[in-house]
This record gives structure tokens, C-alpha cells and sequence, in this order.
């Protein structure tokens, strides 16, 4: 049986687990009562994994080219595909809701975007927890796609440390091992290693806001969304949650593994020095998340004038501590504001504060990890790279650093990083383009193309003025905002590579 299910495709595996899934909203509701919705959850996993079985047996003698390419292949059906069978029940269970609609939101789930589509109290709990559930399985696909698929192939920010060009594998010393062990036992010793850390912490997350006060129904999907950075909340928000500030420092601990993949595993160093202290991931995470808020706190005496002397001192720890939350949950694309953003706000003299948004998220998280955006090792890649060309200026016979790591980041990784950002800029103004062209203001498809490129969906209602109504969309805008989650999920550079003739030759 292992044997089968290693041989399997991996676009088949991923089918099967999600219908498995789709049985948990399918209880809830039975429970709850809710027998239309039961329904159509019960009857599309079962018939779905009745037409999986009958696919897998007629594979299962047929013998698959193990590559990069269908791998690379598989997360993009993953991204594409997938979700017309997720949303499936989902279409089934909301009446008068059209199906595009429901697969704009699987697509934004899976990609862990968590665009806010549908009003909260327009769905019951069992579509929240497909929803949540969904998002979270998504980043749990991308904790193993990093190590597993993307890091062998040098993509998905690993190019900027490899030696081997983006989209080939590595051909010396790794330590995944890519070329000595199968794609298939690859997939599942990698699954099998990770599994039980993300659902020990999201389940830690849970108690830990059940402690707080928090709702356990509404706790469980906003642990799903912390751990997944999806952004999705049953109730529009995590400054909606009766968990309050407690709930917020305990969410603010686990946002911090979106930071660096070294907070959780160690699967994909490729440099002797380890631990956090030496990441310059979590170093510049760490810089951002307490150098914007000190900022917006110092301006205060510059353009805030709404607190008395006497509150001073209260106003400015809540409007501290808001800030600090609200950029590390926007920096690692979750998208949570803090129930003392808008005292951050207030304090700064700052009304609509969404290009620091908007900027935080364009930066992302850390390499490997479920968070989008251009990725904080990319930019301290350029860093190191402006660096010396400044000292270059001032010194032009300076010789930098020895280590062949350190040449390597500042030259092939820069310039590597700078494609990559290139890339995402064109990308950016391209869509940005193509929204404004189909009937959307300016402001607003800026904010959309940020938004789906970084998987930052809760940056449509939190960047501009007014909030955008995406049900009042037409369909062509929204096959764009599908299509642009798929890219930032995946990256363009991912895209890229499956066109070299190298992964086409394997």
C-alpha cells in the first residue's frame, strides 16, 4: 500500500486529502444541524475520493518519470485546479452565489491570500472552518513544497544561496539530498517531519487563546490562520475576538515563525553558522518590527494632537504596542490589525497609513515559510549589494569579505534578487494594468495587485480609504485576482522554470 500511494501523482495525493477534509465541515454541520450543507460536504468527499480511487487504480501500473517539472506541474494544479473541486461544496451549500465566486474564494484560501470576499455573518461556521481549513492546509503545503520541491530546484528565494542557476538542481553538497533520494520518499519524509510541528503549535495556539476568553470555534480557525498566515477570521477580524491585548502578545509570538524557517526547522540550511541570531531573516524582521512602530511613535510630536498630556503615557503603550502587532502581522502577510491600531493610527497623526501596509507586505516574510511577498532574504541580498557598492565608492580598492558565502550573496545573489524583484514589479504593474482596464479606479487596483501578489488579501480593506466590495467585481476582474494569487503563491520565477529545457529533458 506505501508503495502504491508513493507511486501515486502527487496532484492525485493532494485531491485525496483535501476530500478527506471536506468530511470535518460535513460533521460540524450535521451537528449543527445544518443538513443542506452536511449534504453537499458528505456527498462531493465521497464521490470525489469514489473518482480519485478509480484514477489511482488506473495509474497504479503505469510507471511516472519522477522530475522536477511534475512537481512543479502538481503545485501549479494545486493553485489552479484544485480549488474547482473544493468549491464545489462550498458553491452547493450558498444559494445564489455563483460558482466563480466560490472558486475565487478556494483559490484565495489555498493560496493563504485570504481575500475577504464574503460578509462574516453571510456564512455559518461550517463554511468558516472550510474556509480556515482550507488556508491552513495550503500553508502546510507550502512548509513542504519549500523543502521538498522548491529548495532541490533552487527557487522560491533559495537561488539567491545556491550555486546551481534558478529551476536546476543542486549537483553538490545539500542537505536534502535531492539527487540521491526520490522525488516520492522525498514528499513523504519531509510531510511526516513537519506534520507534527504545525499542528502541535496551531494546536498550542488554540489553547492558548482558549485561555484568553476566546470563543473555541472562533480560536481554532484564527490559530489555523496565524500558523498558515491566510488572514482568515470567522468574525472579520482578530481585533473582533473577545481574547483582546492577551490574545494579540500571544498571536504576536507565533507570527514570528512566518519570519524564518529556522524558528521551526532546520531541514533546509545551507550554511554552517546556524540559530536565529545569525539569520539575517529574522534580524531584519526583527528591525522592521520595532523600527516602523518607533517611528509612528516619535511622530506624534510632529502631526498627533488628539491626546491630552495627561493620557500621554497610556495613549502611547497601546498605540505602541498596536503598531508592533499590526507590522509584523502585515510584514509576515497574515493581515490582523490590533484592537489598538487605530490608537497607533490616532497617535501618529497617520489616517490612512496604507502604503506602510502596503510596503510591509510587499516585503514578506522569510524563504520557506507560509508567508508571501518578495521575501526578506532577497532584500538583505540587495542590502549587502548597495552596501558595497557604497564602500566601493568611498574606497575603490576595499576588498570585502572573504568567505566564498558572503562573495557569492552579494554578487550571484543580488543579481539574482534583482531579476526576481524586476520580475514582480512588471508583474505588479501588469495586473495593475489589466484591473484598471477592466473598470476598477487606480487606488484600487494598486491595492488588489499588492494584495494578491503577497497573499495579503485583508490589505483590501485595511490600505485604502474605503474598503473594496470584491462581490461588486465583474468576472473578468475577478479571473484576474485568481490568477495573480496563483502567481504570488507560487512566484514567477517557479513559472519561469517550467519552460528551461532542462526540467522539460528529465
Amino acid at each position: 500500500m506505501e508503495r502504491l500511494f508513493l507511486r501515486l501523482p502527487l496532484f492525485l495525493v493532494l485531491a485525496g486529502i483535501f476530500a478527506l477534509a471536506m468530511y470535518l465541515p460535513a460533521g460540524m454541520a450535521l451537528a449543527q444541524e445544518e443538513f443542506r450543507t452536511a449534504r453537499s460536504f458528505f456527498y462531493s468527499a465521497t464521490l470525489l475520493l469514489i473518482l480519485l480511487t478509480l484514477i489511482a487504480i488506473a495509474q497504479s501500473n503505469r510507471q511516472h518519470r519522477e522530475s522536477g517539472l511534475r512537481q512543479l506541474l502538481a503545485l501549479l494544479g494545486a493553485f489552479t485546479a484544485l480549488p474547482v473541486l473544493l468549491a464545489v461544496p462550498l458553491h452547493d451549500s450558498l444559494r445564489g452565489t455563483s460558482f466563480l465566486d466560490a472558486y475565487m474564494e478556494m483559490v484565495s484560501s489555498i493560496t493563504t491570500t485570504g481575500l475577504p470576499l464574503f460578509d462574516p455573518e453571510a456564512l455559518i461556521r461550517p463554511l468558516h472552518l472550510w474556509r480556515g481549513l482550507v488556508g491552513w492546509m495550503g500553508g502546510f503545503l507550502m512548509w513542504v513544497a519549500a523543502a521538498a520541491i522548491l529548495a532541490p530546484l533552487n527557487l522560491g528565494g533559495f537561488e539567491v544561496t545556491a550555486t546551481a542557476e534558478p529551476g536546476q538542481e543542486i549537483t553538490r553538497h545539500s542537505q536534502i539530498a535531492a539527487r540521491r533520494d526520490a522525488t516520492a520518499h522525498r514528499l513523504r519524509r519531509t510531510t511526516f517531519q513537519l506534520f507534527p510541528i504545525y499542528t502541535g503549535l496551531t494546536g498550542a495556539l488554540w489553547l492558548c487563546l482558549l485561555v484568553t476568553g476566546g470563543d473555541p470555534f472562533v480560536s481554532i480557525v484564527h490559530a489555523m490562520s496565524v500558523m498558515a498566515t491566510s488572514g482568515i477570521s470567522p468574525i472579520g477580524g482578530l481585533e473582533y475576538s473577545a481574547t483582546g491585548v492577551a490574545g494579540e502578545m500571544l498571536v504576536f509570538l507565533f507570527l514570528f515563525f512566518a519570519l524564518s524557517r529556522l524558528t521551526f526547522s532546520s531541514d533546509t540550511v545551507a550554511t554552517r553558522r546556524t540559530g536565529l541570531y545569525f539569520d539575517p531573516e529574522f534580524r531584519i524582521g526583527i528591525i522592521l518590527v520595532i523600527g516602523v512602530p518607533l517611528l509612528l511613535f516619535f511622530r506624534h510630536w510632529l502631526g498627533a494632537y488628539e491626546f491630552d498630556e495627561q493620557q500621554n503615557l497610556v495613549a502611547g503603550l497601546h498605540a505602541l504596542w498596536g503598531g508592533m502587532f499590526t507590522v509584523l502581522s502585515f510584514l509576515s502577510t497574515t493581515g490582523f490589525e490590533s484592537v489598538d491600531w487605530q490608537a497607533a493610527r490616532g497617535w501618529s497623526g497617520l489616517d490612512t497609513p496604507g502604503l506602510i501596509l502596503l510596503g510591509l507586505s510587499l516585503v514578506g516574510g522569510g524563504v520557506a515559510t507560509t508567508a508571501g511577498g518578495v521575501k526578506l532574504l532577497r532584500v538583505y541580498a540587495l542590502y549587502l549589494n548597495g552596501m558595497r557598492e557604497i564602500e566601493r565608492l568611498v574606497h575603490p580598492s576595499s576588498v570585502g569579505r572573504a568567505s566564498a558565502g558572503s562573495r557569492r550573496l552579494r554578487r550571484q545573489g543580488a543579481f539574482v534578487a534583482w531579476i526576481f524583484f524586476m520580475l514582480y514589479a512588471l508583474t505588479l504593474t501588469l495586473i495593475t494594468v489589466i484591473l484598471a482596464g477592466l473598470g476598477s479606479d487606480l487606488e484600487s487596483s494598486v491595492v488588489l495587485s499588492i494584495s494578491t501578489l503577497s497573499t495579503t488579501g485583508p490589505l483590501v480593506s485595511a490600505a485604502p480609504e474605503a474598503p473594496i466590495h470584491l462581490a461588486e467585481m465583474n468576472n473578468a476582474s475577478k479571473l484576474v485576482l485568481c490568477a495573480a494569487m496563483a502567481l504570488g503563491r507560487l512566484e514567477m520565477l517557479a513559472i519561469i522554470a517550467l519552460f528551461t529545457t532542462d526540467l522539460w529533458r528529465e
